[in-house]
């Protein structure tokens, strides 16, 4: 299912023994565009740490409660290794994070997942893919960035400046953002497109600007989005067929193992 980034933040989160905290913020890895950790406002329970889960304890996110069932209990949580609020998510975090919940690292194998396409899937043997402490001492840049410090960069189509990212749009089996929303009320009043990641030519972190490989006028007449509707499979072929680009949904079928 698809939902958008604005609409998850302020969810409250359900362990296995009593709420968590609300939805702060999204961390997501800057190759795979992929959402790695949701982060938690726990308030006074944990003042002065950042609280990170990851989708593979997620279980499902429940629209009609505002809520994200989380398949943790709170001292789990609370013994997990800790990072500091004001200090970036370094690569020897996440080996120590992993390891300590028994999760396959995502960074060690081409799958978006590590070992598997989806977060949570059942392994072939226990520790399959999870980091060993001899990993710590390797070099490796985690490439996370917050969808909240995201939010506002400009975005370049291949002929000229079409707006600004407001919102992402992400599918909670795999965890991906499959489109930036994009607002382009200053050129297009009223207005609102989506953009997929694999559109994307580049990204200048230090200018705040997304270049994406698509002209100008065909993103002005793509099928437009409106925010009181919800995604449907048939909105989002319009729209693959409108740029003519191939479906993601085809394109991981193919590429799955079991093909």
């Amino acid at each position: 299912m698809l939902h958008r980034i604005e609409q998850l933040n302020g969810y409250k989160l359900d362990t296995l023994d009593g709420e968590l905290g609300g939805v702060e913020d999204f961390f997501f890895d800057d190759q795979h565009w992929t959402i790695r950790y949701l982060v938690a406002n726990t308030g006074n329970w944990l003042t002065g740490r950042q609280v990170l889960i990851s989708p593979h304890a997620l279980v499902a996110a429940i629209k009609d409660d505002d809520q994200i069932l989380v398949d943790l209990n709170r001292k789990q949580i609370e013994d997990s290794p800790s990072i500091a609020t004001d200090q970036p998510v370094s690569r020897q975090f996440e080996r120590a994070y992993h390891r300590y919940y028994g999760w396959p690292a995502y960074w060690s194998s081409a799958f978006t997942w590590g070992v598997h396409q989806y977060p949570g899937a059942v392994v072939s043997a226990p520790g399959e893919g999870v980091p060993t402490p001899e990993d710590d001492d390797r070099e490796g840049d985690p490439h996370l960035r917050s969808t909240a410090a995201v939010s506002g960069y400009h975005v370049q189509a291949t002929d000229e400046e079409i707006g600004h990212i407001e919102d992402f749009v992400i599918d909670d089996e795999t965890w991906k953002i499959r489109y930036l929303v994009v607002d382009t009320r200053n050129w297009w009043p009223g207005k609102n497109v989506l953009l997929s990641p694999e559109w994307i030519d580049r990204v200048s972190w230090s200018d705040r600007k997304v270049f994406v490989n698509l002209p100008k006028e065909a993103i002005k007449e793509a099928p437009e989005f409106s925010k009181d509707q919800p995604i449907t499979r048939d909105y989002e072929s319009k729209l693959h067929s409108h740029y003519q680009r191939q479906n993601y949904w085809d394109k991981e079928k193919k590429a799955s193992p079991a093909h």
